[in-house]
C-alpha cells in the first residue's frame, strides 16, 4: 500500500469512530476528516472545496425550503387529519394509512423532515383514538425511511449515488427509477408492521402513558370558561351592524368576551378573529364567552338569535378552519418585565396585543372577573385570545412575556393555509420537469424553492432558518471523500478485492453482499457518508465483473435508506425512541426481519430490472 492509500483508511477510520462516539457534532467531525485531506496532500484545495458547489448540496438546500412549504400552507397538517378521519379509530387502518401517506409523502421531502412533520400528528392521532404510542411510532419510522427510497430527491443517498454513476460517465438514475423498489419495499413494510412488528413492541394496544400538552377545552377548563362559550346571529336590524368591535366594548358593557365571527360572503363561509377593527355585518354569527345571563341580556339588546353550538365543531373541516384562525395560549410576565404593577386597561392591552386576556391566574387563584383593575404581579399567568399570528407574537415580547402553553391544537396552524394550492403546483410542475428531464434536476430543485419564496408559499424572513445547515455543511464536507477514495486507489483496492473473493459466487450473491455491506456500514456512519463511500466501489465491481452498475448503484442506495436496526442509524428513529419507550433492542428486534426482508426485494428488483 502506498501512502496515500493509508491516509485515505486512515481518515475514513477516524470518520467512523467520531460518528459513532457522537461526542463532536457529525459536521464538524466531516469538517476536520475534509481539512486532513487537504494538510496530507491527498486533496488540493479546489478538490477540498468542490462539495459546497456541489449540485447535491444545493437540491437538498431547495428541498428543505420545499419542505417547510408544505406546513407552512397547511398541506401536510390536511393530510394528517384526512388519515385520521380515514382511520376512523382502528388501530391497523391508523396504521396502514401513516405508513402509506408518510412512505409516499416523503417522496418529495428529506425522511428526518417527514418524520418532523407527521411526529406531531401520530400524537394526534394516538391522543384522539386512544392508541398505544409504542405500537404506532416506530410504523411511522420504518415509513420515513422507506419514504426515502420512492424518487431521486427522497433523500441524499440517492442524489449521491446518481451523481456516482455520471462521475463514471454512465446514465444517471431518473427521477422515479427508485419508485418500483419504494413501493415494493413499502408494501412489504406495511404487511410486516400490520402483523408481526407491532406486537414485538407492545401487546398493550390502548394508550398506557399520559402524553404531554393540553388542548384548548382542557385549557379553558382549568380557568373555569367550559360550558361558557355561545354562538349568537346578527339579523339585518341589529344595532350591531356595520359597527366595528372596539366600539361596543363587550367586556365593559356587557361582561363577555367576543371570540370570534363566523361570516358568510357570496355563499362562502369563513372564520375571523375579533380583532378591535373587525365590523360587525348582517348574517354574521359570533362566538362569545361568558355567562349565560349575561349573554341572555346582550341577546336582548341587539336582537340576536341564539344558534346550536357545537363546539370544538364537530364537522372536521370546520373545525381544522376555526383552528386555523382563533387560538388560545398562557403567557406569563417575566421578573424584568414593564408592564408588573400596571393594569391590563393602563396597558391598552388589547389595542396594543390584538390579543383578549380571558383570564389571569394571581397569586395562585384563577381569576375571571374584574380583569381590567387587576395589577400584574411577576409570575402571573394570562390565559390570552387571539389569531395565531398574534399569540406567536408574544414570543418576541422577550422583555415581558414568556409563552408558558401553546395548546396542541397549535400543531394544526398553517399561516398560509390559502397558498396550499400554488404549493402544490410548484411542486407538480418540479416533479414533472424532473422526471421528464426537462430541466436538470439541481435547476428544478432551485426554482421550485425561489418560486416558493417567491409566492410567499414560505415565510421569506425565516428562508435560512428552515434550512438545517448542519446537514449541509455534513453533506459538503463528506462529498470530496469520493475524489480522495478515487485518487488514492482505495476505491479500486477495495472493489478488486471483493470481485477476487465474491467475483465466483454471481450476480445476485453479489447484490446481496453489497446490500449487507452498505446496511451494516450505515449503523456506524450516517448514510450520507455510507454512499458516498460505497456509490463508487459498487458501480467498479459491476464494471469489473461486466453486469449492470445501476443494480448495484440501486442496491446501495436503497440499503442506505433501510436503517431500521439500530436507533443511531437515523435521525428519523432518534426522533421516536424517547416518545416511543423504545428500547435499543426494539429496534434490533423490529429492524432486524424488516431489513433481510428488504434485501430479498432489491436484489430481486435489482436482478429483474437491470441484470436479467
Amino acid at each position: 500500500m502506498n501512502r496515500e492509500i493509508l491516509i485515505v483508511l486512515g481518515i475514513v477510520f477516524g470518520l467512523a469512530v467520531g460518528f459513532i462516539s457522537g461526542r463532536v457534532r457529525s459536521d464538524m467531525v466531516a469538517l476536520v476528516a475534509l481539512l486532513a485531506l487537504q494538510l496530507s496532500g491527498v486533496l488540493t484545495v479546489p478538490e477540498a472545496v468542490a462539495g459546497f458547489a456541489h449540485p447535491v448540496v444545493i437540491i437538498i438546500i431547495s428541498m428543505f425550503i420545499v419542505s417547510e412549504a408544505l406546513v407552512y400552507t397547511g398541506i401536510a397538517q390536511k393530510i394528517g387529519a384526512a388519515v385520521l378521519k380515514a382511520g376512523r379509530g382502528d388501530e391497523t387502518r391508523l396504521i396502514a394509512l401513516l405508513m402509506l401517506v408518510v412512505g409516499i409523502g416523503g417522496a418529495f421531502m428529506n425522511s428526518t423532515t417527514v418524520m418532523a412533520i407527521f411526529l406531531p400528528i401520530a400524537f394526534t392521532v394516538a391522543r384522539r383514538a386512544g392508541l398505544n404510542r409504542k405500537r404506532l411510532l416506530m410504523p411511522l419510522s420504518v415509513a420515513a425511511l422507506i419514504s426515502g427510497m420512492m424518487t431521486l430527491i427522497a433523500t441524499a443517498p440517492n442524489l449521491i449515488v446518481a451523481q456516482a454513476l455520471e462521475e463514471h460517465e454512465l446514465e444517471s438514475l431518473g427521477f422515479f427509477s427508485f419508485t418500483p423498489f419504494g413501493l415494493c419495499v413499502l408494501v412489504v413494510g406495511i404487511t410486516y408492521m400490520l402483523t408481526a412488528g407491532r406486537r414485538l413492541l407492545s401487546k398493550d394496544k390502548q394508550a398506557t402513558s399520559d402524553r404531554e400538552g393540553r388542548t384548548i377545552h382542557e385549557l379553558a377548563t382549568s380557568y373555569g370558561l367550559a360550558g361558557k362559550l355561545y354562538r349568537l346571529r346578527i339579523p339585518p336590524e341589529s344595532p350591531l351592524v356595520d359597527r366595528a368591535v372596539a366600539r361596543i366594548q363587550m367586556r365593559e358593557n356587557y361582561g363577555l368576551h367576543i371570540i370570534a365571527f363566523e361570516k358568510h360572503r357570496s355563499g362562502r363561509r369563513f372564520i375571523m378573529n375579533a380583532s378591535p377593527e373587525a365590523v360587525f355585518e348582517s348574517g354574521d354569527d359570533i362566538l362569545v364567552l361568558g355567562e349565560p345571563d349575561r349573554v341572555k341580556r346582550l341577546a336582548e339588546a341587539c336582537q340576536l338569535a341564539e344558534v346550536p353550538l357545537s363546539f370544538p365543531f364537530k364537522d372536521e373541516s370546520r373545525r381544522q378552519e376555526f383552528w386555523q384562525q382563533i387560538g388560545l395560549a398562557e403567557i406569563m410576565l417575566v421578573p424584568e418585565s414593564k408592564l408588573i404593577g400596571k393594569t391590563l386597561e393602563e396597558i391598552e392591552f388589547r389595542s396594543r396585543y390584538k390579543a383578549t386576556v380571558l383570564a389571569v391566574h394571581h397569586r395562585g387563584v384563577p381569576l375571571t372577573e374584574g380583569l381590567r383593575g387587576i395589577r400584574l404581579d411577576f409570575g402571573d399567568v394570562l390565559l390570552v385570545n387571539a389569531g395565531w399570528r398574534e399569540i406567536t407574537s408574544f414570543k418576541e415580547e422577550r422583555e415581558d412575556f414568556i409563552v408558558l402553553t401553546l395548546p396542541e391544537e397549535f400543531s394544526e396552524f398553517a399561516p398560509a393555509g390559502r397558498r396550499s394550492w400554488r404549493a402544490l403546483a410548484i411542486l407538480g410542475v418540479m416533479v414533472v420537469a424532473m422526471a421528464t428531464r426537462l430541466l436538470p434536476t439541481v435547476t428544478a430543485a432551485m426554482l421550485a424553492a425561489v418560486c416558493l419564496i417567491a409566492t410567499r408559499c414560505v415565510k421569506r424572513e425565516s428562508v435560512y432558518k428552515v434550512i438545517n445547515w448542519q446537514a449541509v455543511v455534513l453533506i459538503a464536507a463528506i462529498l470530496p471523500l469520493a475524489t480522495a477514495l478515487n485518487k488514492s486507489g482505495v476505491t479500486f483496492l477495495i472493489s478488486e478485492g471483493m470481485v477476487d473473493t465474491l467475483g465466483p459466487l454471481g450476480p445476485i450473491a453479489m447484490l446481496a453482499v453489497v446490500f449487507l455491506v452498505t446496511a451494516v456500514t450505515g449503523f456506524f456512519m450516517s448514510n450520507t457518508a455510507t454512499a458516498v463511500l460505497l456509490a463508487p466501489i459498487a458501480i467498479d465491481v459491476a464494471q469489473t465483473i461486466g453486469v449492470s452498475p445501476h443494480a448495484f448503484a440501486m442496491t446501495v442506495a436503497i440499503a442506505c435508506s433501510a436503517a431500521y436496526v439500530t436507533p443511531v442509524s437515523s435521525p428519523v428513529n432518534i426522533l421516536v425512541q424517547e416518545p416511543g419507550g423504545y428500547k435499543f433492542m426494539d429496534f434490533v428486534k423490529v429492524g432486524l426481519p424488516l431489513l433481510f426482508l428488504t434485501l430479498i426485494v432489491t436484489v430481486a428488483l435489482a436482478w429483474m430490472l437491470y441484470v436479467r
